[in-house]
């Protein structure tokens, strides 16, 4: 504990991982343990992707489009979330809408549209970007396809910093998650006209002033964010300085990141025969499994040099093996969790590789993930900013 007895302190920056209705689940749980220690008020930036991204959208959409204080999403704003994850699909709607309706035939390449019109219908989210509160600031993350960056949408404008950034309060809440969950293959990009907005951009990056931009392409094709960063975290750190960043648009610059990772660990398998399409998938699983890799170990080698800093909240890691690993110097610490119950190493896998999807979840699954985001943050939080006594 701190010494105002909290487990963190400071202004924090809340990274949401990509992973479907998995990792909303196991962020739930995540956000449920900062519920209970009050942390909720403390968060000033939430940077989403994916899975995370529908679930920001689900918390903002139960608390009338504001960010909830933490008694508030113990006692509305999860109930509402679980039920809405154990009996909405957003896969089946979708799926349905581009069958049935001819009108929705023109997607076909460009599902993500589909995917917007079941989040407006089946989980009624009809609100407008410029609808939701300004604190904390949201950054909901996307890839261009056109460019190959961080398309974000922020503080009301949408773009990448060689696109330059157009101005999107009219835009709908619910194609923006849809684009940040838009992963290729199987939903595909949203695409905008960019004629449509008008385009500010700097010469460079050294304090010049915003000047009007003629975007070079005529559509954009906007993918899931997990292209490019399915952690969530560029927006708040660093990686090449490791570092966490400085952001003029918050009030108070974040001195906690918390980054929880709901996505699936890369499955040890025979990788498919040459002729079988599924071997594309299989090494593209492995390129995107290492640019994780290197980020996440940048933000651990950060984490090793300030530990009060962060914490990384990683599905999948069993709690009474990681207590008894962790435990050095914090021994009394680790009797005290050692006593609770904590769920297996088996069920923690079972977490882990649940199918990355949009169908609803059966109840049982839904609260074994979000029991499983509780847990982790847990004993990372309670455990991991605590300094080890020199020995």
């Amino acid at each position: 504990m701190n010494e105002d007895g909290k487990v963190v302190s400071g202004p924090i920056g809340l990274a949401l991982s990509g992973g479907g209705v998995r990792a909303a689940a196991f962020h739930a749980g995540v956000l449920r343990y900062l519920a209970e220690q009050k942390l909720i008020e403390e968060i000033v930036h939430v940077s989403s992707v994916s899975g995370g991204s529908l679930f920001v959208g689900l918390v903002f959409q139960y608390c009338q489009y504001n960010w909830p204080t933490s008694e508030i999403y113990l006692g509305e704003v999860l109930p509402h979330v679980r039920k809405t994850l154990t009996s909405k699909s957003l896969q089946r709607s979708a799926i349905l809408r581009l069958i049935f309706n001819p009108l929705n035939w023109r997607f076909v390449l460009s599902r993500a549209n589909v995917l917007a019109q079941a989040i407006r219908s089946l989980w009624g989210i009809k609100v407008s970007l410029g609808e939701i509160g300004v604190t904390p600031v949201w950054s909901i993350n996307c890839t261009t396809g056109e460019t190959g960056r961080r398309y974000r949408f922020k503080n009301g404008t949408m773009g990448d910093y060689e696109l330059g950034y157009a101005g999107v309060n009219d835009f709908g809440l619910a194609s923006a998650m849809a684009i940040s969950a838009a992963f290729p293959g199987g939903i595909g990009p949203l695409t905008i006209k960019s004629d449509r907005f008008s385009w500010m951009k700097r010469k460079d990056w050294s304090g010049s002033s915003p000047e009007p931009y003629q975007s070079p392409f005529h559509n954009l094709h906007l993918y899931d964010g997990g292209l490019y960063d399915n952690l969530g975290i560029e927006p708040m750190f660093d990686v090449g300085r490791q570092l966490l960043k400085r952001d003029a648009t918050l009030k108070a610059d974040v001195a906690y990141l918390l980054v929880s990772d709901g996505g699936a660990p890369l499955a040890r398998q025979t990788i498919p025969h040459p002729l079988n399409p599924f071997r594309f998938k299989r090494i593209a699983d492995i390129a995107l499994d290492q640019c994780r890799a290197l980020r996440l170990r940048s933000f651990v080698n950060f984490l090793q040099v300030y530990p009060k800093a962060g914490a990384y909240v990683g599905i999948g890691a069993a709690a009474e093996p990681s207590i008894r690993k962790h435990a050095r110097g914090k021994e009394a610490l680790a009797e005290t969790l050692l006593v609770d119950e904590w769920l297996s190493s088996d069920d923690a896998e079972r977490a882990a590789t649940y199918d990355t999807t949009l169908r609803r979840l059966s109840m049982p699954i839904f609260n074994l993930l979000e029991r499983h985001g509780y847990e982790t943050a847990k004993w990372n939080l309670s455990l991991m900013s605590q300094v080890e006594r020199a020995s």
